[in-house]
């Protein structure tokens, strides 16, 4: 699932394609992708300018005039893009939007979980989604992180991808910013200094803007808004390398489950909670 550099790099990349002009027309091509209703979908849409295009987390936000909101969450392997003039859609291809420039906004999900759907501001804050959501890490001090996970007995690599506690960390970021920090994946929340805690949130906010400048990871199904990979994951040094050597030490990295997602981690660099005294 793109996680918050992704979604990021993509709203960066349409902004600019898509600000300023009008959706003239839509063609819904899978009722479903709209949340099943192809005919609101098309009247809200049709004649709307785009005003402005960014994020919530890991969900994509195109703001339109007439105070609606165009609300879209990639998934697993959605993907909203211009296609360069001239492309047909493809049968993964959901939504059709014309735009005034003649060049054309699509949403397309081969798994087709994710979903693309025309809000009013009132259903957008209304989504179960969006009111438990976490802050954003960038609007966070260290202060601020360790507040939430005061008291708190979990896994701290469970709690960076409860989205409740933290907005857009997924299990890329997790892995790369406890590594940076050396701390492993399973070590409980309330073992860990608060020195270790704040290296841990600079580690956060350092591997999320390097993902960002790196254009996001591409391991499979995520591209940009121009359908270019990401090269992040050229930077990775514990996601996916279970059995490989540690870039800082040799050591053969290890990979666990934890709260049902793999986990990898050095054996050698990253440790686990502090012992305490008694």
């Amino acid at each position: 699932m793109p996680e918050l550099p992704e979604v990021e790099t993509i709203a960066r990349g349409l902004a600019p394609e898509i600000t300023g002009r009008r959706i003239v027309a839509a063609e819904v091509r899978r009722a479903g992708a709209v949340g099943g209703d192809a005919g609101l979908f098309c009247a809200r849409v049709a004649g709307r300018e785009v005003l402005g295009v960014g994020r919530r987390g890991k969900m994509l936000l195109v703001d339109l005039d007439a105070d609606l909101c165009l609300a879209v969450h990639l998934k697993m392997t959605g993907r909203l893009w211009t296609p360069p003039p001239g492309l047909p859609p493809d049968r993964h291809t959901h939504v059709v939007m014309d735009l005034s420039d003649g060049r054309s906004l699509h949403f397309r999900d081969v798994r087709r979980f994710g979903w693309c759907r025309c809000l009013t501001l009132d259903e957008l804050a209304a989504l179960p989604f969006l009111k438990t959501l976490g802050p954003e890490p960038f609007a966070m001090t260290a202060d601020d992180f360790l507040a939430r996970l005061a008291g708190r007995s979990g896994k701290i690599k469970a709690l960076l991808l409860d989205q409740k506690v933290l907005a857009g960390v997924g299990n890329i970021y997790a892995d790369e910013a406890l590594f940076r920090a050396g701390i492993r994946p399973a070590a409980r929340a309330d073992g860990l200094s608060a020195a270790r805690l704040r290296r841990l949130f600079a580690a956060v906010v350092g591997v999320l803007r390097q993902g960002i400048r790196e254009n996001g990871a591409s391991i499979s199904d995520y591209r940009d808004a121009h359908g270019d990979a990401g090269a992040f994951q050229n930077s990775f040094k514990a996601y996916g390398r279970g059995g490989q050597p540690c870039a800082a030490c040799g050591a053969r990295l290890r990979s666990e489950a934890v709260s049902g997602r793999t986990s990898t981690y050095c054996p050698r660099c990253q440790k686990g909670p502090e012992r305490r005294k008694g």
